[in-house]
């Protein structure tokens, strides 16, 4: 089997999207051998800030000399980005030998699995042949029900801000998506949680409490910005003094503050983590197109956010660090998002608008947001690409504009990759 062969494999439309259970999982991983049960694991649930949370996680990690992976989701622009060792992603033949190794397995099955259900057994056989000593493992949706919730209890089992996203499959309100989230926290394991609300925390706190885990959480109070500009933000939190995260806005921090608390959380567990490994791992992190900072003149940002909660912290960052700036949006957004609410958070902090299409079935046509961006007063037009729609925004902004991307992730790869192919890197 070759990588293109396995990647059509993986993709093969004719499956099903997303079916709830760990049944498919649980068989697929038994026909091979189970090789989940020779991992370790910190695992990453919630709905905004998952993936920073593993990637920062993950880096410190390295940083204390463990074998590291990390696996996350979606990818910007190449499927391999999915799982990675020690932050090399997997190699594409050995993606292809292990496809080709699962395969006749999962099609022995009657309940055929789903793609990520599949995918997840792939970067477990994966971590499992390289002996990792610790996987940063993140959710793909929800909690107890995600098909990577068929490992035993992990060192630490992780929530990390809760929203409303993917209401159809999680609740309809916070309380009900964290009693899903909640389904990663398993006895043996610890426990550590971004704040939320009042009743998002008195559900945690009832979960751990059955299960008899401690639940851990960040004091947001106990961090102090000392600076932050386009190379990245300087604070103190608690004993740490000084910190350096390249990674922009208030909101990293609360997720730096979790993931300091998930080093505390490994350490009682045995793990041997200084605070140099913290300082440099956090000060190495890479997690592209959130608020990153692509090219100057004019200034060009890509973020990834997708949902009400992310549009809230990208406005946070807009008022932070492009305060009076002439902005030019370039966005898409998929059909099924909530995205009269998330134009009407950005709308007021934008001139004008650019418009694509992102590369996935459920787009809203580029053309459609155009025309519901100028019924809400502002200037917008619609290209035919991603390529045309930075050339276009990068024309409109001018050498001393500012170009802001955002709206889905889908897309966010994609102009990443166009903006940097003409660009050198800042």
């Amino acid at each position: 089997m070759t990588y293109e062969e396995a990647l059509a494999y993986i993709h093969n439309v004719s499956w099903k999207g997303s079916v709830p259970g760990l049944s498919r999982t649980r068989e697929l991983l038994k026909r091979i051998g189970n090789p989940e049960k020779s991992l370790k694991f910190v695992h990453i649930t919630g709905t905004n800030g998952k993936g920073s949370t593993a990637a920062m996680t993950a880096s410190i990690l390295r940083k204390a000399g463990y074998k590291t992976g990390l696996y996350t989701s979606p990818f910007l622009l190449r499927f391999n980005e999915r799982m990675s060792i020690d932050g090399v992603d997997i190699e594409d033949e050995e993606l292809a030998q292990i496809t080709e190794f699962v395969r006749p397995q999962a099609e022995a099955m009657a309940d055929h699995p789903t793609e990520f259900e599949l995918v997840t057994v792939i970067a477990l056989q994966y971590f499992a042949r390289h002996r990792v000593d610790i996987v940063s493992f993140e959710v793909g949706m929800g909690g107890a029900l995600d098909s990577t919730n068929v490992i035993a209890a992990p060192e630490v089992a992780v929530i990390t801000n809760i929203g409303l996203d993917h209401t159809e499959y999680l609740g309809s309100t916070l309380e009900e998506i964290a009693r899903t989230k909640a389904g990663i926290i398993k006895p043996g394991c610890e426990a550590v949680a971004y704040r939320g609300t009042a009743g998002v925390e008195a559900v945690l706190r009832r979960d751990c409490a059955g299960k008899g885990v401690r639940l851990r959480q960040p004091d947001f109070d106990a961090i102090q910005l000392r600076s932050h500009s386009f190379a990245g933000q300087v604070f103190d939190y608690g004993a740490y003094r000084g910190l350096y995260l390249p990674l922009l806005g208030a909101h990293q921090l609360k997720n730096c503050a979790t993931v300091l608390t998930i080093v505390d959380a490994l350490r009682d567990k045995g793990w041997q983590i200084s605070d140099e490994n913290v300082y440099d791992g956090l000060r190495d992190v890479r997690w592209p197109c959130r608020f990153e900072l692509l090219r100057r003149e004019p200034v060009f940002i890509v973020d990834g956010g997708h949902n009400p909660q992310c549009l809230e912290a990208l406005a946070g960052n807009v008022r932070d660090y492009l305060a009076g700036a002439d902005i030019t949006a370039l966005t898409g957004v998929m059909a099924d998002k909530d995205y009269a609410d998330m134009y009407a958070t950005m709308a007021p902090l934008v001139q004008r608008f650019v418009t694509v299409t992102p590369n996935n079935p459920r787009s809203l046509d580029a053309a459609a947001l155009a025309d519901f961006l100028q019924r809400l007063g502002k200037p917008a037009v619609a290209c035919a690409s991603v390529e045309e729609g930075v050339a276009e925004a990068i024309r409109e902004a001018g050498v001393n504009g500012v170009v802001l991307a955002f709206g889905s992730l889908y897309m966010s790869g994609d102009i990443r990759a166009a903006v940097l192919r003409d660009t050198p890197r800042v």
